[in-house]
């Protein structure tokens, strides 16, 4: 396989794992170039920390995409994680259009929302127009919460069952969406997983792992970062499901016992297993 180039797409926050400070090096270990375009530099991620500093990129967008257009740079693979406004989303299709290599892999990440509730300044017209994102994708990799809203479907917190699942996911499906890996799904105690759809497939693949008892920061872009650097690998979606949640899940454990780290996940101490799953 020939070497492939990757863009990401999303916020800086300088401290907290997060966003691009985890998209970076976990794409960059599992030996693919990754490039850059940030939509916002933060001093911090929003979780807890107060009076952080907030600057939108929004603004500079087109001129650096029109560069790369310039120059003839294209991406084999374009992952999107955080965006902060429509406007940027607006931005992001066009993106697909003017910088994706022939049979480039759209992955979007959409990260707006979780536990029921949007995140901070996003609203229903939001939720919207990031379907409308997912729609033009290859794969989308929606929390339960994510779906919900860009469906219009009902969010149920807990004691679902397969068929509110699948449900959720040909739902996401529906907006055009070629596979869905939808995280966060559990049906028994203690346990947590994601689950795998494509269009066409008559049943939902699962993988499913032990839950732990604390939560971290930052879960969900590890989560996507190491899966977007499996698919792109050539792991089948379900593979690179496995690959990602296994990997977040070693970098949990590592940050359960420190209660000064509350603000992230050390998702460096499990590097070495992911750059060891993807090369044997």
């Amino acid at each position: 396989m020939a070497d492939q180039k990757i863009l990401t797409v999303q916020d800086i926050s300088c401290v907290g794992q997060c966003s691009l400070t985890v998209a970076l090096p976990i794409i960059s270990a599992c030996g693919i170039e990754t490039c850059i375009l940030p939509s916002a530099v933060l001093s911090t991620h929003t979780g807890g920390f107060t009076g952080y500093t907030f600057r939108d990129l929004t603004d500079d967008i087109d001129g650096i995409v029109s560069h790369w257009v310039k120059e003839g740079i294209t991406f084999d693979a374009i992952y999107t994680g955080y965006l902060g406004s429509k406007r940027q989303i607006e931005l992001v299709k066009d993106m697909f259009n003017r910088v994706a290599a022939d049979q480039c892999l759209k992955i979007v990440d959409p990260a707006m929302a979780d536990h029921g509730k949007l995140y901070y300044g996003f609203d229903e017209a939001f939720a919207k127009e990031m379907g409308s994102l997912c729609g033009v994708a290859d794969i989308v990799l929606p929390n339960i919460t994510e779906a919900a809203m860009m469906t219009g479907m009902p969010y149920v917190e807990k004691n679902y069952d397969e068929a509110y699942i699948r449900a959720l996911m040909d739902s996401v499906l529906a907006l055009g969406a070629k596979t869905v890996v939808l995280t966060g799904v559990s049906y028994r105690e203690g346990e947590l997983g994601a689950a795998v759809l494509s269009r066409g497939d008559k049943e939902i693949s699962y993988y499913f792992h032990e839950r732990l008892a604390k939560n971290c920061h930052g879960t969900g872009d590890i989560f996507a970062s190491a899966f977007v650097g499996a698919a792109v690998k050539g792991r089948s979606a379900l593979e690179a499901a496995r690959i990602a949640a296994d990997f977040t899940l070693a970098g949990m454990k590592a940050t359960q016992d420190d209660e000064a780290h509350w603000y992230g996940t050390k998702f460096e101490k499990a590097l070495p297993m992911l750059v060891n799953e993807l090369n044997h």
